[in-house]
């Protein structure tokens, strides 16, 4: 694909390759290491506006930067109140970062259900209004979305223009309904006509699992980007793929990784993460699954890379 630098308000990117925002998995030592292997930028899990407000410390835990991450600071946060959500743009937490993204495309029933993620996509006058408020933190604006709420309610340029008008500086399009969750096909077509409908940068997110796929979406859609989502949790390498980075040794890269993230999120957590995080990595492999078990009997890091060291990658 054709790789160029995006301009989101007053920010550049170094390049049009994202890593998507991931609840559960795009924390501190994820986002550097997919960046280091080429992400032009990298965004938080999806963070509560409203806990943000009511200063609950695992909320914020979920902000925390390394030191030594040198890319554009990204956060997404999501809500349904434009007071609250301004709230949160303005605090403390999100003082360090240089972007914020707001979802507006998450399915789960657990945060639609309280009117926020995708479900605003059934309210354009308070999508705006959220979206307005968020401008007001003088910090750039992107807005993540899905293309409607089935194949009935296919609403993906309205809501781009949507966007556009409100004061986003950038919009992320995710081909596919809320319905659909993640399975079937990307829609082309309705990404396509999101981007036709405004003069912002549109970054396409759904289905890139590797380069080729990459190279389709933007083909088929025109975008100005990719966002890599569930591609980046199987091989995070995709990006040095994507990219014409040079492929680094991927048994060592992970080990860093362990070891980044029990010295900074501690022993426990890092240990039932890389579980799941190696689970992805082989999966494919010969002996998956018997690696599998071994891996979720791990109770230590050590035994994790033990279990790693015995793979072929």
């Amino acid at each position: 694909m054709n790789l160029k630098k995006i301009k989101i308000g007053g920010l550049e990117t170094p390049n049009n390759v994202f890593l998507a925002p991931l609840a559960g998995y795009t924390n501190a030592v994820f986002r550097e290491m997919c960046h280091g292997l080429g992400a032009g930028l990298t965004f938080t899990e999806m963070v509560s506006a409203k806990g943000l407000t009511y200063d609950n410390e695992k909320t914020k835990d979920l902000l925390f930067i390394t030191p030594s991450y040198s890319g554009i600071k990204a956060c997404q946060l999501f809500g349904s109140d434009p007071d609250v959500i301004e709230r949160a743009a303005k605090s403390a937490a999100v003082a360090p970062f240089d972007l914020i993204d707001i979802n507006m495309g998450c399915p789960m029933p657990k945060i639609t259900g309280n009117g926020e993620g995708s479900a605003l996509m059934n309210n354009l006058p308070l999508a705006s209004k959220i979206i307005s408020a968020v401008k007001k933190s003088g910090k750039a604006v992107s807005v993540k979305f899905r293309i409607g709420l089935d194949d009935n309610s296919i609403i993906a340029a309205e809501f781009a223009h949507m966007c556009e008008d409100a004061g986003a500086d950038m919009i992320t399009v995710h081909g596919r309904t809320r319905d659909k969750i993640y399975a079937g096909g990307v829609n082309f077509k309705a990404v396509s006509e999101a981007k036709n409908a405004v003069k912002i940068p549109v970054i396409a997110n759904g289905g890139v699992f590797a380069k080729q796929d990459a190279e389709t979406l933007i083909s088929e859609t025109g975008a100005d980007g990719i966002a890599v989502a569930r591609g980046a949790m199987y091989s995070p390498w995709v990006f040095a793929e994507i990219t014409g980075k040079p492929v680094p040794d991927k048994k060592l890269l992970i080990v860093k990784q362990i070891e980044d993230t029990r010295s900074i999120y501690g022993e426990r957590f890092a240990c039932v993460f890389m579980r799941k995080m190696v689970a992805f990595y082989i999966k494919g492999m010969p002996n998956s699954s018997t690696v599998k078990l071994n891996l979720f009997n791990c109770a230590s890091c050590e035994e994790v890379k033990d279990t790693l060291i015995s793979v072929d990658l």
